[in-house]
């Protein structure tokens, strides 16, 4: 947990400095940005193309693929493509409240490297050759970057790069853009006396999720085509879900999360992973895919030791030899049932898939999804939220409402710090229930257990986007988090549905 501000400025003094070294940093964007509309609308989406160049426009709402295809063969430049997502992101902050600072010198040093680097070598430096990254703002970037997660009193912390920043930088990416996350990393939603509150860009009225919602609502408004989030109970899929895009939730263990900035470092009842939040399937497999070809594992040694791997061997085959996949369907945890949109749009993916040759649908029946938030509530503050409120006490900030709701309203969190036989009284139960949900899973496949369900097809969260400080419900992913399987979020017009799979991705 990072020391404190050494000072005794209020709360509210240094939100105001970091503000204005905020847009201190969206300034030296260049070209700047031409006047804003006097009143903004409540979907921001058409405000690039009233305010960007026809090239601009172009380049940020390619896919992430193609433009690393064209980068890597010379037909777009780095620095030109940097430059594009530099000025969308500064209309993104304008339009939804998510940036906490832009990079554009270093950003453009960068890229002008990369150009320079395929002109005189002919070859890209690595996968990811030239395209620009944003970064969740608690993912610590060095050189002299602040790092303040979402707390007043933590705004001089600084540290190193985190390791998956040594990684993708390696593979040939620029960091041009850094993004909001709420107070205690612990909301669905991203709000925090720094900087207020983050919005959707397609209705400023609604959130855009959390905790990585700063990535959300820049992704979604295509400031960004790739970005990295961190999820504990749904801070990737909750973003991804409430703006279109798509967000993978990894196994723990899998890809390099040392050097994040947040309370509770080193708790292990519930572990937080990174990831990937895109604007395409392909953003998310040449990030993930990036850092597992690095081996990742040789420096962070708690890391799963496996390779990527294209082939789906796991995939059963059917009696003609032709692989087969069964998909189990949950429309409804048992908890909190869907809003109508949400089920029409599991619905219509399930209609489609039925079409779809060697696919089997078939009903997922939940198993204790009412126990299993039983179980993970107790284990996500085990100190009674001592670090986070200290956080917010060292500068005398105020408890944002969503805080209020998880710590102080939560009935789960402990009056005062579980004792050590406590905590592993309820890592047993949290372990007793992974042992349960698999027997379950394992029970779909009849009494050989030989024609199992592979994938569950899910609802991200019972509503689309929710009206600011109202994400409460956090079921329907924090019940994969409890379990530690991958989950995938993926768009279905403007509810997306949610693939949750028991295996390591």
């Amino acid at each position: 947990m990072p020391d404190p501000i050494a000072s005794n400025k209020p709360w509210q003094e240094v939100a105001a400095s970091l503000q204005a070294h905020r847009d201190a940093t969206i300034a030296a964007v260049r070209t700047p940005l031409p006047p804003l509309p006097s009143s903004i609308p409540r979907n921001t989406m058409g405000l690039a193309a009233q305010l960007l160049t026809g090239d601009e426009v172009a380049i940020t709402e390619t896919a992430p693929e193609a433009l690393l295809s064209q980068l890597s063969a010379g037909k777009l430049s780095s620095t030109a493509v940097t430059s594009a997502f530099l000025r969308r992101a500064a209309l993104a902050q304008a339009a939804t409240n998510c940036i906490t600072e832009l990079l554009p010198e270093r950003a453009l040093a960068r890229a002008q490297e990369l150009d320079a680097h395929l002109v005189l070598k002919g070859t890209p430096v690595g996968p990811l050759h030239g395209l620009p990254i944003s970064v969740k703002e608690h993912v610590t970037m060095g050189g002299g970057l602040k790092t303040n997660a979402g707390f007043c009193a933590w705004a001089e912390h600084e540290g190193p790069n985190a390791l998956i920043l040594n990684y993708l930088w390696d593979a040939g990416a620029v960091f041009y853009a850094r993004t909001t996350q709420p107070q205690t990393l612990m909301h669905l939603e991203t709000s925090n006396n720094i900087y207020g509150a983050s919005v959707n860009p397609f209705n400023t009225a609604l959130t855009c999720g959390g905790s990585s919602g700063g990535e959300g609502a820049l992704v979604g408004f295509r400031g960004s085509c790739l970005g990295i989030g961190t999820d504990i109970g749904g801070s990737i899929r909750s973003p991804a879900a409430n703006q279109g895009l798509w967000g993978l939730r990894p196994s723990a263990h899998r890809l390099p999360n040392t050097g994040t900035t947040s309370t509770m470092m080193g708790e292990e009842q519930i572990v937080p992973v990174i990831g990937p939040i895109s604007t395409s399937l392909e953003g998310v497999k040449v990030f993930t895919k990036t850092l597992i070809d690095q081996r990742p594992w040789l420096k962070q040694p708690d890391l799963i030791p496996i390779g990527w791997r294209d082939d789906v061997q796991w995939l059963k085959k059917n009696d003609k030899g032709a692989k087969k996949l069964k998909i189990g369907i949950l429309s409804d945890d048992g908890v909190v049932r869907p809003h109508p949109p949400v089920l029409r749009a599991i619905n219509e993916v399930v209609d489609k898939l039925k079409g779809v040759d060697g696919v089997e649908i078939v009903e997922w029946k939940p198993y204790k999804h009412d126990l299993a938030w039983d179980v993970i509530a107790r284990l996500y503050f085990c100190d009674a939220g001592r670090e986070e409120l200290q956080a917010m006490e060292a500068s005398g900030e105020p408890p944002r409402p969503l805080t209020k709701f998880i710590i102080h309203e939560n009935s789960h969190v402990p009056k005062q710090a579980y004792t050590a036989p406590e905590i592993w009284k309820f890592t047993r139960d949290r372990d007793s229930y992974r042992t349960q949900y698999a027997e379950h899973w394992n029970s779909t496949g009849g009494a050989d257990g030989s024609d199992m369900v592979d994938v569950i097809l899910c609802p991200v969260g019972p509503g689309a986007a929710p009206p600011l400080d109202q994400s409460k419900y956090w079921g329907y992913t924090s019940q994969w988090n409890l379990l530690d399987y991958p989950a995938l979020v993926f768009p279905v017009r403007c509810t997306p549905p949610h693939l949750v799979l028991p295996i390591c991705i």
